[in-house]
């Protein structure tokens, strides 16, 4: 049996699908299966798949079922003692594998190991990166607060914890990879590998620009963990939603390119500062606010210039630029 199952959803994924898989083929570490569950493709992602040489590569092909329903099939398919997932548009950095497992095996209490995030476009070209969030061991709260760890294609999990935390929830569009590391780190501490190893691509039609979508899953997770969590941690509740409202404003002011999204943004950063007053002393929230400012005082492609300027003068991500996969 391989040490680790990579799972890979992919659903009309043909423009990336092979860059990811060679992003996997690339890891130092190779005691792995690598399990693509097709979610009912239309396009020509099995066609590419299958021009793969590559004996710990296993395709499996579904109707369509949605993102958690595909990671649920992995799960069910996968034999490796850690599981580890990656959607079909992200990269990870070749020691990505190897340094995860390494972390784990070196603390027997945790049951997760993740990395930090740097963000890629639709081209492969680094954006930015997340500022390094420093949160290991228990980090229930810490998670309840904020999804620290960016996106579902991060942690390495041990198979043993994915069995008594459950599989992802079918019946969310949105916010799945939140509401499973809720649960793991309500059961097992998470160890940190305190490197820059995951590349999550933003394109036009990623799910974070469905915002709306995004909103009411959110919500929901966020909800439904409070109603689970224990009375002492209730009143992070304000700070998470503080949190989850300021990130529908900057997804308001990303993709809807209009006056109309300048306005959703706007009333969502309200809703940010009544629930949490305390979040405008945040570095995040003073810059969205000057933003906003900007856009509401001149046209769109003007304020954006202007806010392009002071985003190199007082950046948000205090990351370096990571080295891209796969690129010269």
């Amino acid at each position: 049996m391989p040490t680790i199952s990579v799972i890979v959803p992919a659903y009309n994924a043909e423009k990336t699908i092979l860059e990811t898989i060679q992003s996997i083929q690339q890891q130092t570490l190779s005691d792995f299966e690598l399990i693509v569950i097709d979610d009912g493709s239309t396009d020509k992602t099995v066609e590419l798949l299958s021009t793969i040489a590559d004996s710990r590569l296993k395709v499996f092909s579904y109707e369509n079922g949605g993102l958690p329903v595909a990671r649920n099939r992995g799960i069910e398919r996968a034999t490796g003692e850690y599981l580890s997932f990656i959607d079909a548009d992200d990269l990870w950095t070749p020691d990505k594998l190897e340094t995860q497992l390494a972390a784990l095996q070196a603390d027997p209490d945790a049951g997760v190991a993740y990395s930090w995030t740097a963000f890629i476009d639709e081209n492969s070209q680094y954006l930015y990166a997340r500022d390094p969030m420093p949160f290991e061991g228990n980090v229930y709260s810490n998670i309840l607060i904020e999804n620290f760890i960016s996106s579902g294609s991060n942690i390495l999990v041990q198979r043993k914890l994915v069995n008594a935390a459950g599989w992802f929830d079918p019946a969310l569009k949105s916010a799945e990879d939140w509401d499973y590391y809720i649960r793991l780190a309500a059961r097992s501490p998470f160890v940190l590998v305190p490197k820059y190893q995951i590349l999550y691509r933003r394109s036009s039609q990623s799910m974070t620009s469905k915002v709306d979508v995004m909103e009411r899953n959110c919500l929901l997770v966020l909800n439904r963990a409070f109603e689970q969590a224990p009375s002492d941690l209730q009143h992070l509740k304000s700070k998470s939603l503080a949190n989850a409202y300021r990130f529908y404003a900057l997804l308001c002011i990303a993709h809807i390119l209009t006056d109309d999204g300048v306005k959703q943004a706007t009333r969502r950063l309200r809703q940010a500062i009544w629930f949490d007053p305390a979040t405008v002393l945040d570095r995040k929230t003073q810059r969205l606010i000057l933003k906003l400012t900007l856009l509401n005082l001149f046209p769109y492609h003007l304020a954006t210039r202007v806010s392009r300027q002071l985003g190199k003068l007082f950046p948000n991500a205090l990351a370096k630029p990571v080295p891209l996969v796969n690129q010269e």
